[in-house]
């Protein structure tokens, strides 16, 4: 059997009286049926203004947030989500799929109105959350901003379920590996928000 690459690899088992092959991540999206879907093209083209909308809320942090806690958290966000969009962004244009969401996206994960400027997402606060946040200061703030992003970060999740769940998506590793870490990562993090909401009352 050829070697691989270290990192996560996939076993195709041979059929009777053969051997196995091993691929790469990277190899699997040269594989015939591995290409990309248009359900995973919606779900990049509508993560991104879920993420600026991230990126709204954690703007507001520095001037209003008063718990230590929140601060860090929302610089990791920051961080983390500029850094996601440039990564959706990348796997669109390359892919030469438009950045901006189409009026009348995916099923059951696109909605027809805006919230600043921004396609609104399952998850994403209405303009009066916004609204609220943006106008509240103290503890309040911190309250609201960590109970805002709960429901944000749930709203992702719901969009990898909802992309796992249409037939043939998700298929290409770059697609796959996104959503599982969107998954893994918004739930760790919806945990840690839960436990600082319960540190405020």
């Amino acid at each position: 059997m050829p070697a691989v690459a270290d990192g996560p690899r996939v076993v195709q088992p041979g059929a009777p009286g053969e051997s196995s092959r091993v691929f790469s991540l990277e190899e699997l999206d040269n594989v015939s049926g591995a290409a990309f879907t248009e359900a995973d093209v919606r779900f990049m083209q509508g993560m991104i203004p879920h993420h600026q909308q991230a990126l709204q809320m954690t703007a507001l942090v520095e001037k209003h947030a008063t718990t230590n806690a929140v601060r860090q958290m929302a610089l990791r966000m920051e961080i983390s989500q500029r850094d996601e969009i440039k990564l959706m962004e990348e796997w669109l244009t390359e892919r030469d799929q438009p950045i901006d969401m189409p009026m009348g996206g995916m099923d059951g994960m696109h909605h027809h109105d805006m919230v600043g400027g921004l396609h609104v997402m399952p998850g994403m606060l209405t303009a009066e959350q916004m609204e609220a946040l943006s106008n509240a200061r103290g503890i309040e703030f911190d309250r609201l901003f960590l109970e805002g992003m709960i429901q944000h970060h749930q709203g992702a999740i719901d969009m990898v379920e909802t992309l796992f769940n249409s037939s043939g998506a998700a298929q290409e590793s770059t697609i796959f590996g996104f959503a599982e870490d969107i998954d893994a990562d918004q739930q760790m993090e919806i945990d840690r928000m839960r436990a600082l909401l319960e540190q405020l009352r």
